[in-house]
Protein backbone atom coordinates (compact mmCIF):
# COMPACT_ATOMS: atom_id res chain seq x y z
CA UNK A 1 0.00 0.00 0.00
CA UNK A 2 1.46 3.36 -0.86
CA UNK A 3 2.14 6.36 1.75
CA UNK A 4 -0.28 8.78 0.42
CA UNK A 5 -3.28 6.51 0.32
CA UNK A 6 -5.85 6.88 2.54
CA UNK A 7 -8.49 4.44 4.08
CA UNK A 8 -11.73 5.50 3.41
CA UNK A 9 -14.50 5.45 6.37
CA UNK A 10 -15.02 1.38 5.99
CA UNK A 11 -11.32 0.77 6.61
CA UNK A 12 -10.61 0.14 2.82
CA UNK A 13 -7.94 2.03 0.85
CA UNK A 14 -9.61 4.12 -1.68
CA UNK A 15 -8.75 2.39 -4.96
CA UNK A 16 -10.03 5.11 -7.50
CA UNK A 17 -8.05 7.25 -5.61
CA UNK A 18 -5.01 5.62 -5.94
CA UNK A 19 -5.05 4.67 -9.19
CA UNK A 20 -5.63 8.30 -10.65
CA UNK A 21 -3.01 9.17 -9.01
CA UNK A 22 -0.86 6.52 -9.66
CA UNK A 23 -1.63 7.22 -13.10
CA UNK A 24 -0.56 10.32 -13.32
CA UNK A 25 2.41 9.73 -11.86
CA UNK A 26 3.38 7.70 -14.82
CA UNK A 27 1.95 10.76 -17.17
CA UNK A 28 4.64 12.95 -15.34
CA UNK A 29 7.43 10.52 -16.90
CA UNK A 30 6.15 10.27 -20.25
CA UNK A 31 8.81 11.45 -23.18
CA UNK A 32 5.95 14.03 -24.77
CA UNK A 33 6.94 15.01 -28.17
CA UNK A 34 7.90 18.40 -28.70
CA UNK A 35 5.79 20.26 -31.66
CA UNK A 36 7.99 19.95 -34.55
CA UNK A 37 8.68 15.97 -33.46
CA UNK A 38 4.69 15.53 -33.44
CA UNK A 39 4.58 17.43 -37.08
CA UNK A 40 7.25 14.82 -38.94
CA UNK A 41 5.49 12.08 -37.47
CA UNK A 42 1.88 13.09 -38.48
CA UNK A 43 3.88 13.99 -42.26
CA UNK A 44 5.18 10.36 -41.80
CA UNK A 45 1.98 8.54 -41.11
CA UNK A 46 0.22 10.95 -44.22
CA UNK A 47 3.24 9.67 -46.73
CA UNK A 48 2.41 5.60 -45.95
CA UNK A 49 -0.94 6.19 -45.55
CA UNK A 50 -1.38 7.90 -49.50
CA UNK A 51 0.92 5.50 -50.21
CA UNK A 52 -1.01 2.42 -48.88
CA UNK A 53 -3.57 3.91 -50.51
CA UNK A 54 -2.13 4.04 -54.14
CA UNK A 55 -1.05 0.57 -53.99
CA UNK A 56 -4.38 -0.74 -52.95
CA UNK A 57 -6.24 1.04 -55.74
CA UNK A 58 -3.68 -0.27 -58.20
CA UNK A 59 -4.24 -4.05 -56.90
CA UNK A 60 -7.90 -3.18 -57.36
CA UNK A 61 -7.37 -2.07 -60.93
CA UNK A 62 -5.58 -4.64 -62.18
CA UNK A 63 -7.93 -7.77 -60.54
CA UNK A 64 -11.06 -6.03 -61.75
CA UNK A 65 -9.13 -6.24 -65.43
CA UNK A 66 -8.05 -9.42 -64.69
CA UNK A 67 -11.91 -10.86 -63.27
CA UNK A 68 -13.21 -9.01 -66.64
CA UNK A 69 -10.67 -11.11 -68.73
CA UNK A 70 -12.02 -14.29 -66.82
CA UNK A 71 -15.28 -13.84 -67.87
CA UNK A 72 -15.19 -12.58 -71.22
CA UNK A 73 -13.04 -15.81 -71.42
CA UNK A 74 -10.06 -14.10 -72.98
CA UNK A 75 -6.98 -16.16 -73.51
CA UNK A 76 -4.55 -13.24 -72.30
CA UNK A 77 -6.70 -13.30 -68.80
CA UNK A 78 -5.80 -17.24 -68.56
CA UNK A 79 -2.29 -17.03 -69.21
CA UNK A 80 -1.78 -13.78 -66.23
CA UNK A 81 -3.72 -16.13 -63.67
CA UNK A 82 -1.44 -19.17 -64.43
CA UNK A 83 1.54 -16.73 -64.37
CA UNK A 84 0.47 -15.27 -60.85
CA UNK A 85 -0.81 -18.62 -59.55
CA UNK A 86 2.77 -20.20 -60.48
CA UNK A 87 4.77 -16.86 -58.89
CA UNK A 88 2.36 -17.36 -55.85
CA UNK A 89 3.30 -21.13 -55.27
CA UNK A 90 7.26 -20.38 -56.00
CA UNK A 91 6.87 -17.23 -53.20
CA UNK A 92 5.42 -20.02 -50.68
CA UNK A 93 8.20 -22.42 -51.21
CA UNK A 94 10.86 -19.69 -51.15
CA UNK A 95 8.86 -18.38 -47.77
CA UNK A 96 8.13 -21.58 -46.38
CA UNK A 97 12.26 -22.97 -46.73
CA UNK A 98 13.82 -19.54 -45.24
CA UNK A 99 11.71 -20.05 -41.96
CA UNK A 100 12.44 -23.63 -41.45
Amino acid sequence: MAKTEKKSRSGKPNVVVAYLRDTRAELRKVHWPTRQEAWNLTKVVMAVTIAMALLLAVLDYLFALELQGLIAQDPLAYVVLGVVAVAGVIAYVLLRRQTT
